[in-house]
């Protein structure tokens, strides 16, 4: 299986190319400095006007693979970033359209989760991302170097519940987690940890069936109609 993932839920968008269990190819782009532990295979562009499309095309270059090799298409699925899930989405989608791919979503979560397994990051695991409205999403794990298990499902919480967390000395991480909370440990959700999370899940869905995952409902005020100038 060729996979191509994107994962676009935080500032650190990735996308990475997976042949037969392998990454031969990951670019990131960034606004928050150099990514921790790339590894072999990974590059870097430190711009944020990278368009989606140039890194994929990047991605492509370094895996030494065409467009047309590209079976199977995993998306991260937030919570995160509301533009950056739904750019991947149109994208993954669009795909599909044109070219009859498989398409696979994965929690964004979850795949820091599996993120904190990659940079041994062991034991009660607080996985927290920016919910805005000084709310946080919030999933804890068990992580061990066998794997990861949900000890607690995703829910909104206040700060004030992180910070509890914190002050009895349980792990605290995600993107950007050290601008509200100190003594956490930043990760961001990787493409390449993305692409390998899809083979072992190997959950092909339809492009009607992805979504994202927010929690809450979306709210938007309808405009009132137009009024003519009185004469």
């Amino acid at each position: 299986m060729t996979i191509l993932a994107l994962e676009f839920s935080s500032p650190q968008r990735s996308v990475a190319v997976a042949r037969a269990g392998q990454v031969p190819g990951e670019v990131i782009e960034t606004g928050a400095g150099p990514p921790p532990n790339r590894g072999a295979g990974a590059s870097f562009r430190g711009t944020s006007t990278t368009g989606a499309f140039n890194l994929i095309e990047a991605a492509l270059r370094e895996g030494k693979l065409e467009r047309e090799q590209i079976e199977t298409l995993a998306v991260g699925l937030g919570p995160g970033s509301y533009t950056g899930v739904r750019v991947a989405l149109a994208m993954a989608q669009g795909w599909q359209l044109a070219c009859g791919i498989k398409l696979s979503g994965v929690s964004s979560m979850d795949l820091l989760a599996a993120q904190a397994q990659v940079e041994r990051i062991f034991g009660r695991v607080n996985v927290v991302v920016d919910a805005q409205r000084t709310e946080f999403y919030l999933a804890t794990y068990e992580i061990s170097a066998r794997g990861w298990n949900v000890i607690e499902p995703l829910r909104i919480v206040t700060a004030e519940e992180i910070r509890s967390r914190a002050v009895a000395r349980e792990i605290i991480t995600g993107p950007e987690v050290t601008r509200w909370f100190s003594d956490g440990r930043t990760i961001f959700p990787r493409a390449a940890t993305l692409a390998r999370l899809a083979v072992q899940q190997d959950r092909s869905v339809g492009g009607e069936a992805l979504e994202p995952i927010y929690l809450r409902a979306t709210n938007f005020v309808k405009a009132p109609p137009r009024r003519s100038a009185a004469p």
